[in-house]
């Protein structure tokens, strides 16, 4: 029976901790992203991985050998070589890895990668929801020695998860069951639909909306924080990446840009100011 988010789950539990590029070209993809957004790039001791296993790199914000990650960086594995585009994917904290894929397929979802753990890391799998949008769900270890948080409006930090759903409706009552995650607000988009904003723990952290025609699948995208939006798309461009749509104001007093690194994965960013 699946248990609804008041029944036995954490206060973590459907909080997004995570966000990991799979690209071609680590180094280059590196190079751009510190450029764009400030972030400095550190190569990940993985506790068992053997000399073949390809290195793992973490994006970080700030100073110090103990600063904030905000996500991690790996090239494709082999089986996937050639399979998918460079992406990246979001990470949902879970209590139970196993018992949510269960909630997962009970609920017309998919398992893309059954449960599997990272020594010294966590517990995951690869998720897709009933119209096939891909998310990665893990509970993991706690560190001994945990960096502090950035706050959900610090430069650098993912500040904005947006799913274009197959239907936003049927996608809000699917993920609010399986995350316990709640309607804030919908904001009226005329012929497109509703906007819906929506809550973990009363704290707003993202979007979704029925996707337009444009979108060939849906799928979910990421905001990362910059200070200001036309010196971002300048970086976008000097790094030989290339903007897709925008910048355009949001509501919030925000501006955003969307947009593909070198490699082709896309990406977006946001900013209080122009």
């Amino acid at each position: 029976m699946l248990q609804t988010v008041s029944e036995n789950r954490s206060s973590t539990h459907g909080k997004f901790i995570w966000c990991e590029l799979i690209t071609t070209d680590t180094r280059a993809a590196g190079d751009f992203y510190t450029s764009v957004i400030g972030w400095k790039i550190n190569e990940m001791s993985m506790p068992g991985g053997g000399e073949d296993m390809p290195p793992y790199y973490l994006f970080e914000m700030g100073e110090g050998d103990n600063c904030p990650g905000i996500g991690g960086m790996m090239v494709f594995p082999p089986e996937l070589e050639g399979e998918l585009p460079p992406n990246w994917t979001g990470y949902v904290a879970v209590d139970d890895v196993d018992q949510t894929c269960k909630d997962y397929v009970s609920l017309g979802g998919r398992v893309q990668r059954e449960p599997d753990d990272i020594p010294g890391v966590g517990r995951f799998a690869v998720v897709a929801d009933p119209h096939g949008a891909v998310i990665c769900i893990m509970t993991p270890i706690p560190p001994e020695n945990p960096p502090r948080e950035l706050g959900p409006n610090d430069p650098g930090n993912v500040g904005w998860r947006e799913l274009y759903a197959g239907n936003v409706d049927e996608a809000f009552d699917f993920y609010s069951k399986i995350f316990g995650w709640t309607k804030d607000h919908d904001f009226d988009m005329g012929e497109m639909g509703p906007y819906r904003i929506f809550a973990h723990g009363g704290e707003v952290i993202g979007g979704m909306m029925t996707k337009p025609q444009s979108v060939p699948i849906p799928c979910w995208s990421y905001y990362f924080n910059v200070e200001a939006i036309d010196a971002a798309i300048e970086r976008v461009k000097a790094g030989g990446g290339q903007v897709v749509n925008g910048p355009m104001p949001v509501p919030g007093d925000s501006w955003i840009v969307q947009a593909t690194d070198p490699q082709g994965a896309f990406f977006c960013l946001v900013a209080p100011k122009r």
